[in-house]
């Protein structure tokens, strides 16, 4: 119990952080604050042709955005906090979700799928390393709503920079890894697969973390 109560202590703090970046469902958009310039930034770097979908996404963004602005311009939300909120709650996501459902997931390779390692709240790792994932893939697709939003309240272009690109691409590749999780069953060969692929795509989704700090810094 006394365990249980310690790991959700240690999760809930993930959670706060992520919900910061959910568009949706939260007023701090990014927007230009008084100590920021109202510098567009042309960002390099983009490689998938995003522009062919970037008409659609726009209109989407802007039904999102008058909320956000009118938020800010309330004062409801720090300068700092608008500004690198969504990195923040997706870093935290990346690391403590997908860093430790990673770990998960190899130790059940490693055949210590019936062990309950610590912050699994009583779960084995074969429970928890699917629910770790899946939980990841859900806020990434929330959060990325919610950086699009960001970026398009403080006036910058999206789905115009290499951190776009990475991000549709390691999404992609997520909900692959996920359909392939729940199909492969026990075939080796699969499992396999699924192993070295859920690593590479963390590896992707670190660079997808670089780049996006190198956007934040951009501006």
């Amino acid at each position: 119990m006394v365990f249980a109560m310690r790991s959700k202590a240690v999760l809930l703090p993930c959670a706060v952080l992520a919900c910061i970046s959910l568009a949706p469902m939260t007023f701090t958009g990014i927007a230009q604050s008084p100590t920021r310039t109202n510098r567009v930034v042309r960002h390099a770097g983009a490689f998938l042709p995003l522009e062919l979908v970037e008409p659609a996404v726009t209109s989407y963004v802007e039904i999102w955005t008058p909320m956000f602005k009118a938020a800010v311009e309330s004062g409801l939300a720090p300068d700092f906090l608008v500004h690198w909120g969504h990195g923040a709650a997706m870093g935290t996501v990346l690391v403590a979700m997908g860093g430790y459902g990673t770990f998960l997931g190899w130790q059940v390779r490693f055949g210590n799928g019936a062990v309950e390692y610590p912050l699994t709240l009583g779960k084995t790792a074969k429970e928890m390393h699917p629910l770790l994932m899946g939980g990841a893939l859900f806020m990434f697709l929330l959060g990325g709503q919610g950086g699009l939003i960001l970026l398009a309240t403080q006036g910058q272009p999206i789905l115009q920079s290499a951190h776009s690109s990475t991000a549709v691409l390691g999404l992609g590749l997520m909900a692959i890894q996920a359909s392939l999780g729940l199909t492969m069953g026990n075939a080796p060969e699969k499992r396999t697969v699924h192993a070295f692929a859920g690593t590479a795509i963390m590896v992707l989704l670190s660079v997808h973390m670089y780049f996006g700090l190198n956007l934040g810094n951009s501006f």
